[in-house]
């Protein structure tokens, strides 16, 4: 028998009754971690960095939650939490490294190319360096909308960031990406 998935609404109610608040977190997680895996991915790129920063999300989800109040959907919340972190993660790498971002990022399109299955003749793998050579900002404003598929108003929430700059960063993206794919 499955299991009927439950509502966001469900399980903030569960989630503050303490007899039912481990329960209703791991739902939570059950629910949002495979979404928000992806999105962390997207950014950080190495597995085992993105498993530590999902971690960290959700340390910040569990001490955070209580305190959650509802103005926007659990979802945006969580995708919110996750964006900082991974944020934060690529901001201390940075600064570890005593380099700039731009060779962070370079660092970044070096990892896409050493995965032991990355072929550059396929488009996929292009598509892939070509998102890693954006700028960070478009990098998450592309991420958001053609993986997650995050419509301009939530990306706005989770980012803090009025809809026509995110049109205008995604639109910048695509160009970059189509250029570069069309020369490589």
């Amino acid at each position: 028998m499955a299991l009927v998935e439950r509502s966001d609404t469900e399980l903030l109610v569960e989630f503050r009754n303490p007899s039912t608040k481990e329960q209703a977190f791991t739902s939570i997680i059950k629910k949002y971690q495979e979404r928000l895996y992806w999105h962390i991915r997207r950014m950080v790129v190495e597995h085992e960095d993105a498993n530590d920063v999902l971690q960290n999300v959700f340390i910040r989800v569990w001490n955070g939650l209580m305190n959650f109040k509802e103005e926007s959907q659990l979802y945006t919340w969580l995708y919110r939490i996750a964006t900082n972190e991974s944020l934060t993660f690529l901001e201390n790498l940075k600064k570890r490294s005593a380099v700039s971002l731009s060779d962070v990022e370079s660092g970044l399109e070096n990892k896409v190319k050493a995965d032991k299955y990355f072929d550059p003749n396929k488009l996929e793998w292009k598509l892939q360096v070509a998102i890693q050579q954006l700028p960070e900002k478009q990098r998450l404003v592309f991420s958001l909308r053609y993986y997650d598929e995050l419509p301009y108003e939530e990306m706005s929430k989770v980012l803090d960031t009025s809809e026509g700059a995110l049109k205008a960063s995604y639109h910048h993206a695509v160009k970059k990406i189509e250029d570069y794919i069309k020369n490589h």
